[in-house]
């Protein structure tokens, strides 16, 4: 409920409800606010379980696609490629390229031998096929 307040915005609530309340009314004023919210999610736990009582078997395929939203809220651009487009494999966006995951394991991509770093004054080698 509170998720998106941060230590800073807390304590200027705190810092005006001490200015508006003053000293002595504010600790009845921060026990009357943490009733209420204890007493609403009494209330929404009752409905739910209410809800859940009366419709049985039929709650979980309703909550069923309401979950799968709330998965899909949370789901970056990045993530949602992966997903559909990509099966689950992020090695296009990590670099880390397996062969066997993407040719069957047939590795017919050719490998490349490990580089050394160039000493100074080393010309790096061309590829004039890739130029």
């Amino acid at each position: 409920m509170f998720g998106n307040i941060g230590w800073g915005e807390f304590m200027i609530l705190l810092v005006a409800a001490l200015v508006i309340l003053g000293p002595e009314r504010l600790p009845g004023a921060i026990s009357w606010v943490s009733k209420a919210l204890r007493q609403v999610r009494d209330y929404a736990g009752g409905a739910t379980a209410q809800l859940k009582d009366e419709l049985g078997p039929e709650f979980d395929d309703l909550r069923k696609p309401l979950s799968e939203l709330n998965q899909l809220r949370g789901m970056t651009p990045r993530a949602a490629i992966t997903k559909h487009l990509l099966d689950g494999d992020d090695s296009i966006f990590t670099g880390n390229f397996d062969d066997t995951k993407s040719s069957g394991g047939s590795g017919s991509a050719p490998k490349q031998k490990p580089t050394t770093p160039l000493a100074e004054g080393d010309t790096p080698p061309i590829d004039v096929d890739a130029t």
